[in-house]
């Protein structure tokens, strides 16, 4: 069954969400941002709004007083309206940087800074009207068409009776002095401003969670993919075998000029060879320093003879450490005993070539467990 017919229950991995965030996937609260760039522009306006209106008089009452020099002078007409222009532009640009600030830290506080221009590349797909339709009904399109339906009807309501309410009073406001008027008009759009500003604080708590829970809810894999991404984490594990085999075969390769400090070689006669070293004083027990298979067999049996090392013909016992032990790590702990056999015999024959003792008998061949040995498992599985 292809991924894609399966049922989406597993939540997303990290490696997943770590992925769309590169992608520009990442949740964000529509509502967040609209109380941000609202608030930020109401508290700017009532804060930048006292300043440049003061400005404003100020310019105005100067562009209105003319005199004989005024008259005149033409260009410092120029000048007034370029005083003037640079007051509007100032506070443009201050209102532009309030605002913009508050919708970049709203996007950032909702979804976390994303670095990443995906997002802005074009995308020729979202031209296919079919893939443009389907969007139309998913999950998330819904819950926020619905959410905007719900915000738009209690908006209006509150509008309605809001405006209802005051409709005489500013009705009334034409018979009042042109101060009480802007007083008036100033304290009741200021009331007006707070109560939307409620209404979308209140959405907007609700829309956060909600958006976190839908952008892992359209995260979420199934378990093919989970399966895939597990391959794709760990690599597949015919190809880290096959790895694992090459790195195995080059330090054995390696191992080969480890060959003239081992104490002895043991070989099956011509398949393999394995050279083992030991040294009470910094090991608890023998290691096998070099070992190789049909070629590299016989170039350590070559190097072993010509640093005159033992070389021993014990089959079991060759072919149960080449499978078993590894390069430069502890013989296992079943192969002591006929290890053991071989290293007293290597000692005894060195002492009597040092003429120190007599020379011993056949090289012993030292019982191996049969799960230890290969081509004993090999012959016990194609035993019917």
């Amino acid at each position: 069954m292809e991924s894609g017919s399966q049922d989406r229950n597993l939540p997303a991995s990290e490696r997943k969400l770590k992925k769309a965030k590169e992608d520009g996937q990442v949740s964000r609260s529509e509502d967040l941002s609209h109380l941000a760039v609202l608030g930020a522009g109401a508290v700017s306006v009532m804060t930048l709004a006292p300043v440049l209106f003061d400005r404003f008089k100020e310019t105005i009452s100067r562009h209105f007083s003319f005199d004989a020099t005024t008259v005149k002078q033409a260009g410092s007409m120029v000048t007034r309206l370029g005083d003037a222009t640079f007051i509007g532009l100032a506070g443009c640009v201050a209102f532009a940087v309030i605002i913009s600030a508050a919708a970049i830290c709203a996007a950032v506080g909702s979804g976390g800074w994303v670095n990443s221009l995906k997002p802005l590349m074009p995308d020729f797909g979202r031209l296919n009207p079919l893939s443009g339709i389907k969007n139309l009904f998913t999950k998330k399109k819904l819950i926020s068409i619905a959410k905007m339906c719900l915000l738009t009807s209690i908006l209006f309501a509150i509008a309605t009776m809001f405006l209802t309410s005051n409709l005489q009073t500013v009705a009334a406001l034409v018979m009042q002095p042109s101060s009480g008027i802007i007083a008036f008009l100033t304290k009741w759009l200021t009331s007006g401003m707070g109560l939307m500003l409620l209404v979308i604080l209140l959405a907007a708590m609700v829309d956060v969670p909600l958006q976190i829970f839908l952008h892992k809810d359209e995260m979420k894999m199934s378990h093919q993919e989970v399966k895939q991404e597990g391959k794709e984490s760990d690599g597949n594990p015919q190809m880290k075998g096959k790895i694992r085999q090459r790195q195995r075969d080059l330090a054995q390769k390696g191992s080969v000029n480890a060959v003239p400090k081992a104490d002895f070689v043991v070989m099956n006669p011509t398949h393999f060879a394995v050279a083992i070293r030991y040294d009470e004083k910094t090991m608890q027990a023998p290691q096998v320093i070099s070992k190789g298979a049909d070629l590299l067999a016989m170039k350590i049996r070559d190097l072993a003879k010509q640093h005159s090392i033992p070389v021993l013909q014990s089959p079991m016992l060759a072919r149960a450490l080449y499978a078993n032990a590894e390069l430069n790590q502890d013989i296992p702990s079943a192969l002591y005993t006929a290890v053991a056999q071989v290293l007293a015999y290597v000692y005894k024959l060195r002492a009597a070539m040092r003429g120190v003792g007599p020379m011993p008998a056949d090289v012993p061949q030292p019982f191996v467990p049969p799960e230890l040995d290969p081509l004993s498992k090999t012959l016990a599985a194609a035993t019917p």
